[in-house]
């Protein structure tokens, strides 16, 4: 294994975090050459040897057993989210698979139809990467309108919420407080890697941002893990000024990979009249479009026919995105 891996990071950046005072001890010995408890002190705190832990940092140990990560999750003071995710990067350490590309993830119809049901508020689906899988005509208008509101059906030009929100300068200007949102996409992405280490395409989404966005390298090396469940935001749209949203996430039984976002407002609010102003803005053509329609069958070329591109259009697009 080549460097810590995700669990040695995840150790080091939280061991790093932690001052002596945090957890009892007294600052004796020489000064500390670096932030954070030394691996010694973590060590004796979790009452583990200094050379075991150090080998976990190092990732050349995978069989810590449940009892040693309890141990290590109360030494570093993690909470629950943060204990849940030692727990996945232990287990994803013993049990590496060979890596393989996934398939596109598909909208269930059954998602589709309560995508349909939740039509009055901005809605969408995610995927495990944050990819759009769809949108119902509020969501797309109110978070991405500047995009192609069908993108989401072709697996290739699928909008990616996390990409947008670190390189498309709409997305940026969207939010108000843009690094609250950013903090809590980034902590979400730690989750998925921590269940998905070996997905390729997670990996490349990681390593884009990591190319192109400062900030982002800059929030994902503290390794704060934080799910996005329910959180209120305010937006600055372009098209109807300043409204405050809750952004809620959603479980969906049928598909436990996909997230349903939904942005709710409270009733008789401006932020409500705001959405109502938005929908209005959609003109007629809304109506004929409410959810992202289902990708077209490919066709099977006959001998004599001329080779089609995908779903029988024209290539595809790049995906959207800014640099």
């Amino acid at each position: 294994m080549n460097g810590p891996g995700p669990l040695g990071a995840f150790l080091q950046a939280r061991r790093a975090r932690l001052r002596p005072e945090d957890v009892g001890l007294r600052e004796l010995g020489p000064r500390r050459r670096v932030a954070g408890l030394r691996r010694e002190e973590l060590a004796q705190l979790a009452g583990v040897s200094v050379s075991y832990y150090a080998r976990l940092e190092q990732g050349q140990s995978r069989g810590a057993s449940a009892e040693v990560l309890d141990a290590i999750g109360r030494a570093l003071l993690l909470d629950a989210h943060e204990r849940d995710h030692l727990d996945r990067l232990a287990g994803a350490a013993r049990h590496a698979p060979r890596p393989r590309r996934p398939r596109p993830e598909r909208l269930a119809d059954e998602t589709r139809d309560l995508l349909r049901a939740v039509d009055g508020v901005p809605a969408l689906v995610l995927g495990r990467r944050t990819d759009v899988v769809a949108w119902n005509t509020l969501g797309h208008a109110l978070l991405a309108g500047h995009l192609d509101f069908h993108a989401p059906a072709d697996p290739a030009r699928r909008p990616n919420m996390s990409r947008m929100l670190f390189l498309d300068p709409h997305c940026q200007e969207l939010y108000a407080d843009w690094r609250r949102k950013a903090r809590a996409v980034v902590g979400n992405l730690r989750i998925a890697v921590g269940r998905h280490p070996d997905d390729p395409l997670l990996a490349e989404l990681i390593g884009e941002l990591t190319m192109k966005s400062p900030e982002f390298v800059a929030l994902w090396a503290d390794h704060r893990v934080t799910p996005c469940d329910a959180t209120v935001y305010e937006l600055r749209h372009p098209v109807v000024g300043t409204v405050t949203v809750t952004q809620q996430t959603l479980s969906i039984a049928r598909s436990p990979e996909q997230t349903l976002i939904v942005c709710t407002t409270p009733a008789g609010s401006p932020s409500e009249e705001a959405l109502a102003l938005l929908r209005q803005a959609g003109g007629s053509g809304a109506s004929e479009r409410q959810i992202s329609p289902r990708p077209t069958p490919t066709p099977t070329p006959s001998p004599a026919s001329q080779p089609l591109t995908p779903h029988g259009a024209a290539p595809r697009a790049r995906r959207p995105t800014a640099s």
